[in-house]
């Protein structure tokens, strides 16, 4: 059995109950859970993230499960940029570093990095994914202002009908997920502290 020790997994040392400490939850978490094993042999580590969910593992299991079917979707490149547009607005920097990390490895040098999370105007992107990032931007903190030109600059930029759903779907769970994580006080996991200059505060 693995337990959680600031977004580390240690087998056969059992976190002891206690206050919180930065970075855990604001929640007293359980020490042990089969969902930090499930992460550790995915991840090689536990996020900080798994200590609230191990609280309610059907409900991290269905988000997986939605997750999966959005990102199935869309292309994933657009699916992460879209994500940290909409974490960025939610000033959310679990999910920002998350994913910009994933930006990083995947698909854009440190510099283009920097450009896409202070400006994606100077980043060099193709038309249809700044007009995704705009939108996510727009829409990220509060959906009731989209309105129908919105979506009409999204069909102009390439964007079929089903590609502008993917991408309300992909911000719409974002703010599910970063809600979460951010009314139990998680904060990002030690392993991005690389990004720290890449994505603010």
């Amino acid at each position: 059995m693995c337990a959680l020790a600031h977004g580390v997994w240690i087998t056969g040392t059992v976190r002891p109950a206690g206050p919180y400490r930065p970075g855990m939850s604001y929640l007293r978490t359980p020490a042990e859970s089969p969902l930090f094993d499930k992460l550790a042999e995915s991840l090689g580590y536990v996020p900080n993230y798994a200590g609230p969910f191990a609280l309610a593992p059907d409900a991290f299991t269905a988000w997986q499960g939605l997750t999966a079917a959005v990102k199935a979707g869309m292309d994933e490149r657009r699916y992460e940029l879209v994500t940290v547009a909409a974490a960025r607005r939610l000033r959310s920097r679990y999910c920002a570093v998350v994913h910009a990390a994933i930006l990083r490895d995947k698909f854009y040098d440190e510099e283009t990095l920097r450009k896409i999370v202070a400006d994606p105007h100077s980043a060099g992107l193709d038309p249809g994914d700044l007009a995704a990032v705009q939108f996510a931007d727009k829409i990220a903190a509060d959906p009731t202002v989209t309105t129908e030109a919105d979506v009409q600059a999204l069909r102009d930029a390439g964007l079929s009908e089903r590609d502008i759903f993917q991408v309300v779907l992909a911000v719409t769970i974002r703010r599910f997920f970063a809600g979460v994580q951010d009314a139990v006080g998680v904060s990002p996991d030690p392993v991005y502290d690389s990004l720290a200059g890449t994505v603010p505060s």
